[in-house]
C-alpha cells in the first residue's frame, strides 16, 4: 500500500502552520509543511519535533512555476501522486498600506488567483483517487462578489463559465485597476476580495470539470473560508486563533473514504455557504 501524502502550501506560519499540525494529527500519511524560503521552513519543521509534531518538509514557492513543478515532480516520483492539497499560500495588503490600487490589485491576484491556479494546473493530474483539494479562500470573496455589477455576477455564478473566460476576467480587472478603470466597468474596490471571488469561482469550475473527467475517483474539491483569524495578516484584532482558523480546511482534507459532498461549494464554519 502506497503511503499516502499531504501537501499545505504557505504553511511556514499563521494558518498554514495550524492545518499541518492538526493533519500531523489526524491523517493517515506523510504530511508536507511548504515553504518558499529553505531555512524557515527548515525551522519550523524542526521546533514541532521537540512538540512531537513530524511532518516533513519540500521547498515550494507558489509564484514560481519552476518550483511548483520540481515539487509536483518530487511528489509524483515519491508517492505516485497527492491524497490532500491544500492551497493556503496567499497575501494581502494591509488596511493602512500605501501602495497604490493598481500595484495592489497586480501583486494580490498574482499570487491569490494566478500563482495558485499554476498549483492547481499542475497538481490537479496529481491528486489521487479519493483524493481532496482545499482552497483556502475567504467570506470577504462573497461580498465583494455581491459589489460587482449584475452582469459580471451573473458570469461569476454561472455554471458554464470556463477556466479561460474567468482567467481573462481577472486579467481584465488588472488591467482596468492599472489605469483607474475598473469601477466604471463594473468592479469592486478590494484587491484582495476579487482575488478571493476568482479563486472560489475557479474551484468550482474545477470540481465540475473533476467530476466529468474522473467521474468514478470519487476526488471531492471546495474552497473554503477559514474565518477571521489573528495572524501576520488578519492583524492581532482577529477573533479566531490560527487552530480555530484551521477547522474548515481540516474538515475538508479529511472527508472520508465513499463521501460524495460538500464538492465544489465554498464551506465556512464546516457549512456550505451560498455564493
Amino acid at each position: 500500500m502506497a503511503t499516502k501524502v499531504a501537501v499545505v502550501t504557505g504553511s511556514n506560519k499563521g494558518i498554514g502552520l495550524s492545518i499541518v499540525k492538526a493533519l500531523c494529527k489526524d491523517f493517515q500519511g506523510d504530511v508536507y509543511l511548504t515553504a518558499r524560503d529553505v531555512g524557515r521552513g527548515q525551522e519550523v519543521v524542526k521546533a514541532l519535533a521537540s512538540e512531537g509534531v513530524n511532518p516533513q518538509f519540500h521547498q515550494l514557492d507558489i509564484n514560481d512555476v519552476n518550483s511548483i513543478t520540481t515539487a509536483a515532480a518530487f511528489f509524483k516520483e515519491k508517492y505516485g501522486g497527492v491524497d490532500v492539497l491544500v492551497n493556503n499560500a496567499g497575501i494581502a495588503f494591509k488596511a493602512a498600506d500605501t501602495a497604490p490600487f493598481a500595484v495592489q490589485a497586480e501583486v494580490t491576484l498574482q499570487t491569490n488567483f494566478f500563482a495558485t491556479r499554476d498549483m492547481l494546473t499542475h497538481f490537479m493530474p496529481l491528486i489521487k483517487a479519493g483524493g481532496r483539494v482545499v482552497n483556502i479562500s475567504s467570506f470577504v470573496g462573497s461580498s465583494t462578489l455581491k459589489q460587482c455589477s449584475p452582469a459580471l455576477q451573473q458570469r461569476f455564478r454561472s455554471e458554464d463559465i470556463t477556466e479561460e473566460e474567468l482567467v481573462g476576467m481577472m486579467e481584465r480587472f488588472v488591467n482596468l485597476a492599472k489605469k483607474g478603470e475598473h469601477k466604471a466597468d463594473g468592479w469592486p474596490e478590494s484587491a484582495y476580495g476579487m482575488s478571493k471571488t476568482g479563486l472560489t469561482t475557479l474551484s468550482m469550475i474545477l470540481a465540475r470539470r473533476v467530476s466529468k473527467e474522473r467521474p468514478k475517483d470519487g476526488i471531492l474539491l471546495n474552497a473554503c473560508c477559514p474565518g477571521w483569524v489573528r495572524t501576520d495578516m488578519a492583524g492581532p484584532k482577529a477573533p479566531k486563533s490560527p487552530e480555530e482558523g484551521a477547522v474548515t480546511p481540516v474538515y475538508l482534507a479529511l472527508l472520508p473514504p465513499g463521501a460524495t459532498d460538500p464538492h465544489g461549494k465554498f464551506v465556512s464554519d464546516k457549512e456550505v455557504q451560498p455564493w
